[in-house]
């Protein structure tokens, strides 16, 4: 009786897919039915393009704009590929810069993989005692690990983690942890304790001339999916403006801009952790309810804040650039540039924190000198991207999805 019971929910899970959809990836059923639960209905562009090859083991070096889906490609793939015998070794190793972005990562493979039975995924990142790890490993060993560079380093010399098993290495933002000497040195460290025959996938938003070459001598003839025209890294349903607003102005431009703008969620960018936790006092005795996330947190502080602005329990976060690359708040409709990022690639990775998966949303930067102005330039130059100085009436329709 059971047979029949199974190819009737595999029934009603692709039937209700698209039919250029997840199905076409003859995906596994327990994954169609968590792609569905998610409410993912389509594969962006970028998933169209690398999941086919990745589920086949492929290498894969991928740039493509921020929000466009790149977490999900090595999260399916690699569940795809993940056999489900649980033999205490580690198979899939995920590496990034940030351990926000590791939680965040450990959450989808969670996520995707909630039918899936005998699979575990863990996180490993610094800031929290190294003994809580050495003793989950001893229980037992997870098939999916997302980590720190640092802290897996420090598991393996301590022989808390043994990394022969490993089939799947994957750096989410690569360029990032690759332009750092001295993260790119524990990168290339981990990555010769895993076996030579492996699957190796790189992903970020922005990979340069010069760091891609980098990135494929960890790779055996990788897929690869270049967007060279940086023009067309632009988010289209994003609306972008600038304020010419003096220093000591901006705090009131603010409050008044908060109060006049519609918005679900709202990020708000500064230069350092004096003007975060600042800020952040300021905004809450105004009654804006804000929470701040920055460097000088305890690792609980940060992932408590984390999950708190993700689930919706806040509405408005202040962040240093901490916050700036691959996290993913589906409700923030709103980025703002209280304090001009220091190059192009910043303000693309923060503006993108709006404006997801193709949705609309509003980036405003202040600028207040003729430093600010200059990157400014720079930005619309490189993107091919109009930054108009933000009207005195922002149309909600331009900025906010149609409920």
């Amino acid at each position: 009786m059971v047979k029949p019971k199974q190819q009737k929910g595999l029934k009603e899970v692709t039937v209700s897919m698209h039919r250029s959809g997840f199905r076409d990836f003859l995906l596994k059923p327990e994954l169609l039915r968590a792609i569905v639960d998610c409410g993912f209905e389509h594969p962006s562009e970028v998933q169209h393009e690398c999941i086919p090859q990745a589920i086949l083991s492929m290498d894969v070096l991928c740039q493509a704009k921020s929000g466009m889906g790149k977490t999900a490609v090595f999260v399916l793939s690699t569940l795809q590929q993940l056999d489900a015998t649980d033999d205490g070794t580690c198979k899939v190793l995920v590496l990034c810069h940030t351990r926000e972005l590791a939680f965040q990562i450990s959450k989808e493979y969670e996520r995707f993989s909630k039918y899936m039975s005998n699979i575990n995924v863990s996180v490993f990142y610094g800031g929290v005692p190294i003994r809580n790890d050495i003793e989950k490993l001893k229980k037992s060993v997870p098939q999916l690990i997302v980590a720190t560079p640092g802290r897996l380093l420090d598991l393996v010399r301590q022989k808390a983690l043994n990394l022969k098993s490993v089939k799947h290495f994957i750096l989410d933002e690569c360029d990032k942890m690759l332009d750092n000497v001295s993260m790119r040195g524990d990168v290339q460290e981990v990555f010769k304790l895993t076996p030579h025959q492996k699957q190796v996938m790189m992903f970020s938003a922005t990979l340069s001339k010069e760091i891609r070459p980098i990135c494929k001598k960890f790779m055996q003839d990788p897929l690869e999916i270049f967007i060279d025209d940086d023009s067309k890294l632009t988010l289209h349903g994003l609306k972008q403006h600038y304020l010419k607003v003096k220093e000591n102005e901006k705090n009131r431009k603010l409050f008044e801009l908060l109060d006049e703008l519609q918005f679900n969620q709202v990020i708000v960018f500064v230069k350092s952790v004096q003007r975060c936790i600042a800020l952040c006092n300021l905004l809450c005795e105004q009654n804006f309810p804000a929470i701040a996330i920055h460097r000088q947190m305890t690792q609980e502080d940060r992932i408590s804040r984390y999950q708190a602005f993700k689930n919706f329990q806040k509405r408005l976060l202040v962040a240093t650039n901490l916050f700036g690359r691959g996290m993913d708040i589906e409700r923030v409709n709103i980025v703002f540039n209280y304090d001009m990022p220091e190059d192009s690639d910043t303000y693309l990775h923060r503006v993108a924190r709006a404006g997801r998966f193709g949705t609309k949303g509003l980036a405003i930067t202040f600028i207040s000198d003729e430093n600010d102005a200059k990157i400014l330039n720079d930005v619309q130059n490189r993107f091919e991207v109009n930054i108009s100085e933000l009207p005195d009436v922002v149309e909600i329709t331009t900025y906010m999805e149609e409920r």
